[in-house]
């Protein structure tokens, strides 16, 4: 029940007494007061429009809150209490609240530059609110590292906040914030030991990513908002501008240095994209390892976004539900995020749909490790075991394939690679190898089953491998054809097969309806 409540509030608000306020404006779905509903943290709509017409309320029992549906009590509730250390200021005389506020039950935000540089050139995203409290004299336009450093100390301090987020509006040139995050980062650090997550654009060069782990940053948020092209030209034309394949290069870049599952990307649902879209754009990332952050869009007033209210719970209940599928399989967790705002989770349901990992997980090589564990469990079975090689199996596709793993835990039990062939996008499979004790189920199977997934994400139409003759009615059952006849390779008889990526388009259709 508790996470369907959760799910509810984010869509609809609450009612509650006068006496209750929260923030209005800012970066992020920033609109709303912290709620602690079953345990679980909730930045709640409360001043909206929408939130006034909200069947939920809070009732004043005096002793604490309770939580109301059509005035019908649920649950006790307790409210996030104003911080202290709004109350105190710095060595300067600005009040800290100016500097950082909490977000959820223990994070530390704020927006190291409050200036955009797509603000000054009317090219805003349409649901952003950055600019909107720096003009209301809530915040200021740039923090710097001492004065963050002193505010998350007394935050620290006073209300034991657990983490760190640090987010800023695109510099001039675009890119020149990851620089200046990275000086906050080590300051904030440095004062207080505490995880910091910083969030910005992809940069032109991926190197400058560097300056951030240098720094001490534990976890880094590159947000795309979006995988449907059209969308983002409407409401995030400079994200749009960018383009997927930089996304996907900075996101590769940053999962190698802060490690898969400490790298996120928001994706905003209620701007129009097709679910199919959505749905396609958490598997691409929670492959790469990165964190698909669902969250409701929630409308700000005085932006441009148009849209008067978030999605309700028939669209965010199977988003939620899939993506939490998708986290599953591919072995991330809101719990396992060392900052941020995925370990923050007030503006998401998704933490409370997880479940726990598969026992076995598939995905694409993502560390320098796994891609060590893939050529170990190679060389076991075509080297040593078949004998096909005889020092090494490594060849010159190597270079251009992609890995796909599947792991027991954090052990590499298996794997296949794919590669492009030609400009046809015509694709080819091979090297399918698991390890002895993993030979008896169904990973061989999966494995393959991922390489087609895969492949299909990079615009395969034509998918091959070349299969050694004993496993031929393998790759039969599980809906591979022959080409030709079988002929010699490295020794051994090997039959050329395709994949029919039809079949598997119509099933995936029908598994999405």
């Amino acid at each position: 029940m508790i996470k369907e409540i959760v799910r509810d509030i984010l869509s609809l608000g609450v009612r509650v007494p006068a006496s209750v306020t929260g923030r209005k404006s800012g970066a992020g779905p920033a609109e709303g007061r912290a709620l602690i509903i079953g345990g679980i943290a909730v930045n709640a709509p409360i001043s909206s429009s929408y939130a006034a017409l909200s069947p939920y309320s809070l009732r004043d029992d005096g002793d604490n809150y309770v939580l109301c549906r059509e005035d019908q009590p649920l649950l006790p509730v307790d409210i996030v209490p104003e911080p202290r250390f709004y109350l105190h200021r710095n060595r300067e005389g600005i009040a800290y609240r100016k500097i950082a506020l909490l977000h959820g039950r223990d994070c530390l935000a704020t927006t190291v530059l409050q200036s955009c540089r797509h603000w000054r050139k009317g090219e805003q995203c349409a649901f952003c609110g950055t600019e909107l409290s720096l003009k209301a004299g809530t915040t200021l336009v740039r923090k710097t590292p001492s004065q963050l450093a002193e505010a998350a100390a007394c935050a620290q301090r006073l209300d034991r906040v657990a983490h760190v987020v640090l987010t800023s509006g695109a510099g001039d040139p675009p890119g020149s914030e990851i620089s200046y995050l990275a000086e906050c980062a080590q300051a904030v650090k440095q004062a207080t030991g505490l995880p910091v997550h910083a969030q910005f654009a992809p940069p032109d060069n991926l190197a400058a990513m560097e300056a951030l782990y240098d720094a001490g940053v534990d976890t880094v948020g590159i947000h795309i908002e979006s995988f449907d092209t059209g969308t983002l030209e409407r409401f995030a034309p400079a994200k749009a501008r960018i383009g997927l394949s930089r996304y996907r290069k900075a996101w590769e870049k940053a999962v190698a240095l802060f490690g898969p599952n400490q790298v996120s990307s928001f994706l905003i649902v209620g701007l129009g994209e097709p679910l199919q879209s959505l749905m396609h754009g958490s598997e691409l990332l929670a492959d790469m390892g990165v964190y698909p952050f669902i969250v409701p869009l929630r409308p700000i007033s005085g932006t441009r976004c148009i849209i008067p209210r978030p999605p309700g719970a028939g669209v965010m209940q199977p988003i939620y539900e899939g993506v939490a599928d998708i986290l599953a399989k591919r072995g991330l967790s809101a719990a396992g995020c060392k900052a941020g705002c995925v370990r923050c989770g007030a503006c998401s349901a998704l933490a409370a749909y997880e479940r726990p990992p598969d026992d076995l997980i598939y995905h694409r090589a993502r560390t320098p490790r796994e891609l060590e564990h893939v050529f170990t469990i190679r060389h076991a079975v075509f080297v040593t075991e078949q004998g096909m090689f005889t020092d090494t199996d490594r060849d010159v596709h190597d270079e251009k394939s992609i890995y796909i793993v599947a792991k027991a835990g954090d052990r590499v039990v298996g794997t296949v690679r794919v590669f492009p062939q030609g400009t046809d996008n015509h694709w080819v499979g091979g090297r399918l190898a698991v390890s002895k004790g993993y030979r008896h189920g169904n990973v061989g199977a999966a494995l393959v089953k991922e390489a087609v997934a895969q492949v299909k994400r990079q615009g395969c139409v034509r998918f091959t491998a070349c299969i050694q003759e004993q496993n031929v009615r393998f790759f039969e059952k599980i809906g591979w054809t022959t080409i030709g006849k079988p002929k010699l390779h490295m020794g051994k008889p090997h039959q050329l097969m395709k994949a029919d990526l039809n079949s598997q388009r119509k099933s995936e259709a029908l598994q999405i309806q």
